[in-house]
């Protein structure tokens, strides 16, 4: 005889299942975040630095998105809690002010 399972049962294998694409989209941030914070321009005149540090950027901010848009589905946000989207947020901050000080 088998008896139903409880629906928070498979809460665990589904909060892993989908730590993995936060995971991965936080370390993709990380990754685009470090590069903005490390490239440095020459001179004013280094304009291929400064287009680098704006593409690490948006980088790091649609990342970021993607990983608050993915936190955000209702079935998403009842099984992974906020602290699982924070780092990301965190670094798609971080990147933004970077951003807006050019470098």
């Amino acid at each position: 005889m088998s008896h139903p399972s409880h629906p928070d049962e498979d809460r665990g294998w589904l909060r892993l299942v989908l730590a993995v694409p936060l995971t991965l989209l936080t370390l993709i941030a990380a990754y685009f975040c470090w590069t903005a914070l490390t490239i440095s321009p020459s001179g004013s005149w280094d304009d291929d630095a400064y287009a680098g540090i704006v593409l690490s950027c948006v980088l790091t901010m649609g990342a970021a998105g993607a990983a608050t848009g993915l936190w955000l589905l209702p079935s998403v946000r009842r099984v992974v809690g906020w602290g699982w989207v924070l780092p990301a947020l965190s670094l798609g901050a971080v990147a933004a002010v970077r951003w807006g000080t050019g470098g």
